[in-house]
């Protein structure tokens, strides 16, 4: 066995080769151990899927026996160091390098890597309470025994170390290309996705659709922030967002809407925010474009997009509001500014309150005839424009804040 490392030095034994090296088993003792572990490879694995809930089903059948193999191998690996037979460099059992490709496959497998260390230390002490028998039956002493004790301890500590650090590995790596999955798919809903493609989505990126997804658009800053106050299910996109401007950020927040909605705007008190509605998960999109389209309101604080549906209605089309005031509102064109204001805020009281005088007074701030002799002069501007609906409602939409 070639004994140098990849740079061409000799390769430096691990901390249980080393600890082996002033262990020396004699020859009886060594073959008694060997003609046992077959059988002590067989109890550790039985207790592994006994006491391990997590390996009761993979360690059945044909794995079992791979498993069984592998732990013999192990095992002789011991008995082979112990009898002072084995190279100084050769690898111990299954080796470090396997031990990190154990832990990498448990974490695709999608099993913690706490049950892998359980394995371990069951199967440590099953073994080493078998192998203690067999070597005081052959009158190994107690320095001795001790010493073959932390040698088989040491290589567990060994195995784990590498299976953590290939599970963690493997288990960053996966999480790495969730986030892109789950960027791409939080994209692919506020652009529009087919539905094909949407489930396509959903499953590489591992996510369990919900019933409604609600689009919130809060600063970059407080995107992280923000979604971990929220479900876990929450989407997130930081930047590049379609339509949106530099600084913005959204979250598409699961089954934020009826009195669930209550919740999520009591969470985002305090901060800007806009909320769309709740929409069906795949049609989540026309949350985000109405969130957007109340994003250009600049109201402050929380803005709930189902509080201002009037606005956001007359700001849909600009051009379209702007026409129809100038054609509405005609009537006050002659008129000073100032004139035309206080009237033009009488009118919309007067319509609003259904020409209650008292009320519209009150509203002003104003004294009753000062409401009605603002009206005369309205009815002069306006005659039987005041009379027909179609008028009435183009005055009221004009007149709209």
């Amino acid at each position: 066995m070639d004994s140098t490392g990849p740079t061409g030095r000799a390769a430096r034994p691990g901390r249980t080769a080393r600890q082996a090296a002033g262990l020396v088993l004699d020859e009886a003792t060594v073959a008694a151990l060997r003609a046992q572990l077959p059988r002590v490879a067989s109890v550790v694995v039985a207790e592994v899927m006994q006491q391990v809930p997590a390996y009761d089903m993979p360690f059945q059948g044909r794995m079992g026996k791979i498993i069984e193999r592998a732990v013999q191998v192990s095992l002789a690996s011991f008995v082979g160091l112990a009898s002072g037979t084995a190279p100084k460099t050769a690898p111990v059992g299954v080796g470090v390098a396997a031990a990190s490709e154990l832990g990498q496959a448990e974490a695709k497998r999608g099993r913690p890597v706490e049950a892998l260390l359980s394995a371990y230390r069951v199967g440590a002490s099953a073994a080493w309470r078998e192998l203690s028998v067999e070597a005081v039956a052959a009158g190994v002493d107690a320095a001795t025994l001790g010493r073959f004790a932390e040698l088989v301890f040491t290589y567990i500590d060994e195995l784990s170390a590498a299976s953590v650090a290939g599970h963690n590995q493997q288990t960053s790596s996966a999480e790495r290309e969730r986030l892109v999955h789950l960027d791409r798919l939080t994209r692919g809903l506020l652009t529009g996705l087919s539905e094909a493609a949407l489930d396509d989505a959903v499953t590489a990126a591992d996510w369990v659709p919900p019933r409604t997804l609600t689009a919130v658009l809060v600063d970059r800053q407080r995107l992280l922030t923000t979604a971990g106050m929220l479900d876990p299910r929450t989407l997130t996109l930081a930047e590049d967002l379609p339509g949106a401007g530099p600084d913005q950020s959204v979250l598409l927040v699961p089954d934020s809407g009826g009195r669930s909605r209550a919740r999520l705007l009591e969470i985002l008190d305090g901060h800007a925010a806009t909320v769309g509605p709740a929409r069906p998960w795949a049609g989540v999109a026309g949350s985000y474009t109405r969130a957007l389209a109340a994003a250009e309101l600049h109201l402050p604080g929380v803005v709930d997009t189902d509080a201002v549906l009037p606005e956001l209605v007359l700001h849909a089309d600009p051009e379209a509001l702007a026409d129809l005031r100038e054609a509405a509102l005609a009537p006050f064109a002659g008129l000073p500014e100032e004139t035309a204001a206080r009237l033009q805020d009488t009118l919309r009281a007067w319509l609003l309150l259904q020409g209650r005088r008292e009320l519209v007074a009150e509203t002003l701030h104003v004294h009753p005839q000062t409401v009605r002799y603002r009206m005369n002069q309205v009815r002069d501007l306006y005659g039987e424009r005041l009379t027909d609906p179609d008028e009435v409602l183009a005055i009221l939409l004009a007149l709209g804040r």
